[in-house]
């Protein structure tokens, strides 16, 4: 591990000084890219950097055991030997952390698919309140959500809503969001007052960009027909809204959210080149679910992942068996704690597995 971070810092000094050379600092390019490597790296080298660092005044206080002192000051000494040890133990469980091999798109922006599923109406509603959450974690993020294509039920909730996050390290959080979401709770339009499950299905997708995914024009079918749904005085009048079908493999991709035609085809590609990617990535991952699969990562999207118990004001992640007991301000986008433990848990995953 040692002779990773010495590696690791090496690179990082190295690309300081490429920083600032002027060649580089004029090629925007390698400027962005260089940036981008160095801050990637720096959690890991200011960590070995203070791992040195304790180590260093570790030797010194045990040497200084072997010399006269009175007892007042061997007293400090082993005190600060135990704390030095401490913290040497907490830098080497942070570092193997950080050398966990990292996700490559994990600093991508996101393109979710909110799906009402099981319950007809009262699904449409929940994937309604889904949207709604992560858009108020968005918010708390610092990122951007940008609406792609939306299909409504005549209550207002969401048959179907497709939206993208733009923000740095989307992906990283979102991403354990896939899968079935459960609700059990009393719709408002139960008479009786009887407590209904309904489910709804949650897609995360990593943005695939046109040099990750090639879309040639030979192979899609661009459709346009009327938006339908909100969308000011265009709707119903004007073929704004746009479908596009990648032939070869059949997915399918539409738009309508805005005015425009073009800007809604390219909305629509961009969903259609995420489905393409994730299509891939889902083929290449079964190759291997065996050996392989997490139990907190981006598994099956049938797979039941999370409870909303609304009577009891109950939250429960099925994969780690964590349950919080607010509800309320989960539902308010307060899902860091969550996502945070379903981290740490694949980190340990990760380590028990020596990768």
């Amino acid at each position: 591990m040692l002779d990773r971070l010495q590696s690791l810092a090496d690179r990082y000094e190295k690309l300081s000084e490429l920083l600032c050379d002027p060649d580089v600092a004029s090629d925007s390019k390698k400027l962005r890219d260089y940036s981008k490597e160095q801050s990637d790296l720096q959690p890991a080298y200011e960590a070995y950097s203070e791992y040195r660092t304790v180590m260093e005044e570790l030797d010194a206080a045990k040497a200084m055991l072997g010399e006269k002192l009175d007892d007042e000051m061997r007293d400090m000494v082993k005190m600060e030997i135990e704390e030095l040890s401490q913290r040497q133990t907490e830098l080497e469980e942070k570092t193997r952390i950080l050398l966990l091999p990292k996700d490559p798109n994990d600093d991508k922006n996101v393109i979710v698919e909110i799906r009402g599923a099981a319950g007809g109406d009262e699904a449409a509603l929940f994937a309604s309140d889904l949207y709604r959450m992560y858009t108020r974690f968005a918010d708390t993020q610092g990122w951007r959500v940008e609406l792609m294509d939306a299909n409504t039920n005549d209550l207002g909730g969401f048959k179907e809503v497709i939206f993208m996050i733009n923000g740095r390290g989307a992906y990283s959080k979102m991403k354990y969001e896939s899968g079935a979401h459960r609700v059990q709770r009393i719709p408002t339009t139960e008479s009786g007052g009887r407590i209904h499950t309904s489910t709804s299905t949650v897609a995360v997708m990593p943005e695939a960009e046109e040099l990750d995914i090639e879309i040639l024009d030979k192979d899609i079918r661009v459709d346009t027909f009327c938006s339908s749904g909100a969308g000011g005085q265009s709707v119903n009048t004007t073929k704004s809204a746009v479908r596009v079908t990648h032939i070869p493999t059949g997915i399918v991709a539409t738009c309508q959210d805005g005015k425009s035609q073009n800007s809604n085809k390219e909305k629509a590609l961009q969903v259609l080149r995420a489905r393409i990617s994730d299509m891939m990535r889902q083929e290449e991952e079964a190759k291997y679910a065996g050996e392989r699969k997490s139990k907190v990562g981006t598994g099956d999207r049938s797979e039941r992942i999370r409870t909303y118990n609304f009577p009891q004001s109950r939250v429960t992640d099925h994969r780690i068996g964590l349950t919080l007991h607010r509800l309320d301000s989960v539902m308010n986008g307060e899902i860091e704690d969550i996502i945070s433990a379903l981290s740490i848990a694949e980190q340990a995953e990760l380590l028990e597995k020596g990768e």
